[in-house]
């Protein structure tokens, strides 16, 4: 089975490249699974139920998120009631949402999904390691195949999960920093990792941000509004070969799709 994971869907412009990219990337790599982070789809910050709608309509399958995901308080209902669109969870419980979905396919097969989120410079939250653990062995009672987004801040938080999910979970991959990493690989008991997967969004930015305001940001310390920047649209991810019998990973190979000419 072949998954695909969209890394942090940004405004206006990450939108765009879902809605004009998605379809051809998903028959050109014989994609099965589509799963999106969509915690800044809503003006870099944040997603509404509409534009969350408007994204599963495009042909992602399951949205995932992180601390942005409280952003837009008209979400709030959205995440009790639309399976498709988890939070982390390793939020205290009473929080509204869930943080873990299993997905039918067509075919018969099932996908578990897990959305954690770091604490390293982040909140402090429950424990992602013994949540993630937990949540893993709940999923595995109903499939082999499971994807965990985990959004962190720390490229070592992000490892460690790695390794500690690792032959547990088919795939750990990072959100939340925008940056692609090169260090894709297939680790020795099955588990597919990257430290972050990226962004869709616009690249001639400070990670989405249009660069003019991250600067006046940067050198004066008042906290101008974020804007999203419009140039230089790409979509980013990467797609993950899992053996649907075992879940353990085959390959993981990044992508990069420029909108430029699409």
């Amino acid at each position: 089975m072949r998954i695909l994971f969209i890394g942090d869907i940004v405004g206006k412009p990450g939108r765009q490249a879902i809605h004009r990219a998605l379809e051809k990337v998903i028959a050109d790599y014989g994609v099965e699974f589509t799963i999106a982070n969509g915690e800044n789809a809503a003006g870099g910050m944040g997603i509404t139920p509409a534009l969350a709608v408007e994204i599963l309509d495009d042909g992602v399958d399951v949205l995932t998120s992180g601390n942005h995901i409280w952003a837009k308080k008209e979400i709030l209902p959205s995440l009790n009631g639309e399976p498709r669109l988890l939070r982390p969870a390793n939020y205290p419980p009473g929080a509204p949402g869930r943080g873990i979905g299993l997905y039918n396919l067509s075919n018969g097969e099932k996908v578990g999904v897990l959305n954690l989120e770091g604490r390293v410079f982040m909140k402090h939250l429950d424990c992602p390691f013994r949540v993630g653990e937990r949540e893993v062995a709940v999923l595995r009672k109903e499939t082999n195949i499971i994807i965990v987004d985990f959004h962190a801040e720390a490229t070592s938080e992000k490892m460690a999960m790695g390794w500690f999910l690792n032959g547990k979970a088919s795939a750990v991959l990072g959100t939340h920093t925008h940056v692609q990493t090169s260090d894709e690989k297939v680790l020795n008991e099955g588990t597919a990792y990257i430290t972050d997967v990226g962004m869709t969004g616009p690249l001639a930015s400070v990670i989405g941000i249009r660069k003019e305001v991250a600067l006046e940001r940067l050198l004066t310390q008042i906290p101008w509004k974020f804007d999203v920047a419009t140039e230089d649209i790409e979509l980013q991810g990467v797609v993950v070969e899992v053996d649907s019998e075992t879940g353990k990973s085959r390959d993981i190979q990044r992508i990069r799709v420029p909108l430029n000419g699409m």
